[in-house]
C-alpha cells in the first residue's frame, strides 16, 4: 500500500511539470485538492476525479500537505503570503508546505519563517528533469528545511522522484537546484555549440553526436537535448524562458554572495538573445537558434 494512501494534498500550479506530477500523486492514492490560474487545467483533473480547490486558501484549508509548482517568485510570493487568499490565510497548525518550482534563495527563507510563524512546516524542493521526469516519476528532488518537515516529505517525493536529497536547512535546496540550472545552462551552450561546429566544419552532427556518447563529453544533456537540437524539434519540456529565468536567479545571489559566475552570464545572455528573437516558447534546447540562426 501507498505510504500516502488516503493523504489529502493540496497542489497549486498545474503547467507543464505540475499537472503529471498531480496525476502521479493521485495514482498513488492521494486524495488531490487542485488550483491553477487557468481553470482548463482544473476542470480536466477534476474530470479525472481531484476536486477543485478554488483558492490557495481553500487549498490549504482542506489540505494535509500543499505543494506549490508556480514559474517564478512573484507568483509564489503571491499564493503564498495573500492575507485574504494565498495559502498562509488558510493553513492550520503543522500544514505541511512544499514549493517544488525555482524560487529565489532570500524570498523561501522569507515565506519559510512567515509559514513557520504561522505554525505550518516548510520544505523548498526543486526539481530537476523536466516533463520526462514529472510524467515517469523519476524527477531529482533537492530539499532544504528542518528534519521533521523533510521526513513528512519524504513519502511524496517517493512519488515523484527516483533521487531525493536532503541538502540542508530552509533554502539549501534552491541552492543546489542553482548550482543544477548553471550547469544545465552552460551544457546545453556547449552541446549547441559543438554541433554547430561540427555542422559548419562538414561532419553529420548526428554522428558526431553518436562518437561522443560514453567519453568525458557524454551527458544527459548530449543525449536528450542534442537530439532535440539535431531533429529541429523544440516542444518544451522546459521552456527556454524558464531556463533564463533560473540563470539569472543564479547570477542574483552570485551578485548578493560577492562572487562571478562569468560563464553564466555569457549563457543567460545567449538566452535572451533566443527570446528577442521569439524563441521563448521553445525548449531550452532551442538555445541552438541564438547560436545557429540556419
Amino acid at each position: 500500500m501507498s505510504a500516502i494512501k488516503g493523504m489529502k494534498i493540496g497542489f497549486i500550479g498545474l503547467g507543464l511539470m505540475g499537472k503529471p506530477m498531480a496525476r502521479n500523486l493521485a495514482k498513488a492514492g492521494a486524495e488531490m485538492i487542485v488550483h491553477n490560474r487557468s481553470q482548463a487545467s482544473v476542470e480536466e483533473l477534476a474530470a479525472e476525479g481531484m476536486t477543485p480547490g478554488g483558492s490557495p486558501a481553500k487549498v490549504a484549508a482542506a489540505a494535509d500537505i500543499v505543494i506549490c509548482m508556480l514559474t517564478d517568485t512573484p507568483a509564489v510570493e503571491k499564493v503564498m503570503l495573500d492575507e485574504s487568499d494565498g495559502i498562509i490565510a488558510g493553513i492550520t497548525p503543522g500544514t505541511l508546505v512544499i514549493d517544488m518550482g525555482t524560487t529565489k534563495v532570500p524570498a523561501t527563507r522569507a515565506m519559510a519563517a512567515a509559514i513557520e510563524k504561522n505554525g505550518g512546516l516548510y520544505v523548498d524542493a526543486p526539481v530537476s528533469g523536466g516533463t520526462i521526469g514529472a510524467e515517469g516519476g523519476t524527477l531529482t528532488i533537492m530539499a532544504g528545511g528542518s528534519d521533521e518537515a523533510f521526513k513528512r516529505a519524504r513519502p511524496v517525493f517517493e512519488v515523484l522522484g527516483q533521487k531525493i536529497t536532503h541538502v540542508g536547512g530552509v533554502g539549501t535546496g534552491q541552492v543546489a537546484k542553482a548550482a543544477n540550472q548553471v550547469i544545465v545552462g552552460l551544457n546545453i551552450g556547449a552541446v549547441a555549440e559543438a554541433l554547430t561546429l561540427a555542422k559548419h566544419a562538414g561532419a553529420d552532427p548526428a554522428r558526431v553526436r553518436e562518437a561522443l556518447g560514453g567519453g568525458f563529453a557524454d551527458s544527459r544533456v548530449l543525449e536528450v537535448h542534442g537530439q532535440r537540437m539535431i531533429d529541429d524539434l523544440f516542444t518544451p519540456g522546459a521552456r527556454a524562458t524558464v531556463q533564463r529565468k533560473d540563470m539569472d536567479q543564479a547570477l542574483e545571489l552570485a551578485a548578493e554572495l560577492g562572487i562571478a559566475l562569468p560563464a553564466t552570464a555569457l549563457s543567460r545572455d545567449l538566452y535572451d538573445r533566443l527570446i528577442a528573437n521569439g524563441g521563448g516558447d521553445l525548449d531550452h534546447a532551442g538555445l541552438i537558434k541564438a547560436i545557429d540562426p540556419e
